[in-house]
């Protein structure tokens, strides 16, 4: 399979190793592991973007140098499982079908734990005036990844600023706090209820 690289030959002059390989407009519906796995001890950047891959890279995680790793233009939703990849600073996975924010960056978080840019761009989860969302969706998307991911440095092509990370952090604890007060309410209405339930069958037996 044809694919663009970068590296050097190794010291016994058998096996090329590589720093950066590209399987970019490949047509791909699958990862090409066979490739990629040989070079575990070198890797730093894979592209795979613009094919039609949509499973889930679970091999991927054998990549312990990798930092960089494009997913542009495929079909990744939401649902996606990354394998733990503390290696990995940048991820880019503009243009696939993730619709679901919470979800989506809740993986991120869990799997990426040294994640410094994040690239989402042109998904339905990620509005902006390129793809008709408003200025107060776009803000509010922002301000809820970087609430989520705190170390984010770079979301798309944004520097994330300091001030902006300050409001995020305000916006969605005073959410987080009234979400506890809700559930507060809610769980004290349901004992209250089970009392008067439990009252009124003693009273009729």
């Amino acid at each position: 399979m044809d694919h663009q690289s970068s590296g050097q030959l190794s010291q016994t002059g058998q096996a090329p190793s590589f720093q950066w390989l590209s399987f970019a407009y490949q047509g791909l519906t699958e990862i090409p592991y066979e490739t990629i796995l040989t070079q575990t001890e070198s890797l730093e950047v894979l592209d795979l973007s613009n094919n039609l891959l949509e499973e889930n890279p679970a091999l991927l995680g054998r990549l312990e140098k990798l930092t960089t790793l494009i997913l542009d233009c495929n079909n990744y939703t939401s649902h996606i499982k990354f394998p733990y990849m503390p290696s990995v600073t940048t991820v880019c996975i503009n243009k696939n079908k993730i619709n679901n924010l919470p979800v989506f960056v809740e993986e991120i978080k869990r799997k990426f734990p040294n994640i410094k840019i994040l690239s989402m761009m042109n998904n339905e989860a990620a509005p902006s005036y390129f793809n008709g969302g408003s200025l107060t969706q776009y803000k509010d998307y922002r301000q809820y990844v970087i609430s989520q991911i705190p170390g984010l440095e770079i979301l798309d092509d944004t520097e994330v600023l300091e001030k902006e990370r300050a409001q995020a952090r305000k916006t969605y604890r005073l959410q987080q706090s009234r979400q506890r007060q809700r559930r507060r309410k809610e769980d004290s209405s349901k004992k209250h209820t089970h009392t008067q339930k439990k009252s009124s069958t003693i009273i009729d037996a």
